[in-house]
């Protein structure tokens, strides 16, 4: 998988694929992550990509021209599945499309920032936006993390042991059970005795019966979707 950030602020999401499972999967060659400078796209000497709204009114808007420069160069060196655009009234991103985009060759992400992006892009030039919740952040840099962090996790190779991605919560609609580890007791908390049975078919009916308990409590709008 390739995956191409569009950012006016690179060092904002430099770091989380420079450690740890994003870090290890670039290693691999499982994926390769681009992190793009959008005002080397801009024109003038101040490389300036945003200017004030039409209209008038607070906050600046992210112009249309550096962002459909970049995006046309980088389609002349491959084509890409999705140019996604990080925005907060976007689809909200959930496990099920994550295991979507994960089966992608090809993304763009596209940064918002300030008050957005040119209307103009979203209607021309991006074939999705996604959101990560209901409210705004200052950039979309860590949406965009947030995505690549929650596709790239999924591509077969990426974890030491591929079938831990399966059992995640909201992979099957249902939130993960509780996990424990050594010790077994501390401070008298006990851990529960069917995990430390060896019977695995007896600890995976526990665990099944935990999620959906876990999911009653907690998320019980998803067993509506089951």
């Amino acid at each position: 998988m390739h995956i191409d950030i569009i950012t006016c602020l690179p060092r904002l999401i430099e770091s989380p694929f420079s450690d740890s499972i994003l870090k290890r999967a670039q290693t691999k060659g499982l994926v390769t992550v681009n992190i793009i400078d959008l005002r080397q796209y801009a024109t003038g000497k101040h490389r300036v990509t945003d200017d004030y709204a039409f209209g008038g009114g607070a906050g600046m808007v992210m112009m249309i021209q550096p962002i459909d420069n970049c995006i046309s160069q980088l389609k002349k060196l491959r084509d890409y599945d999705e140019v996604i655009y990080t925005s907060p009234d976007g689809e909200r991103l959930n496990q099920s499309m994550a295991n979507e985009l994960s089966l992608k060759r090809n993304i763009i992400l596209l940064c918002g920032h300030y008050k957005g992006v040119d209307e103009r892009v979203r209607e021309h030039l991006v074939t999705r936006e996604i959101s990560i919740g209901d409210y705004v952040l200052s950039g979309g840099e860590l949406a965009a993390a947030v995505i690549a962090d929650a596709v790239i996790r999924l591509i077969p190779g990426v974890l030491s042991d591929e079938t831990s991605a399966l059992s995640d919560s909201f992979q099957d609609n249902l939130i993960a059970p509780p996990v424990y580890t050594r010790p077994a007791e501390y401070k008298g908390w006990q851990v529960p005795e069917i995990l430390l049975s060896g019977h695995q078919a007896k600890i995976e009916s526990w665990r099944h019966e935990q999620s959906l308990e876990r999911t009653k409590k907690r998320r019980p709008e998803l067993l509506n979707e089951l």
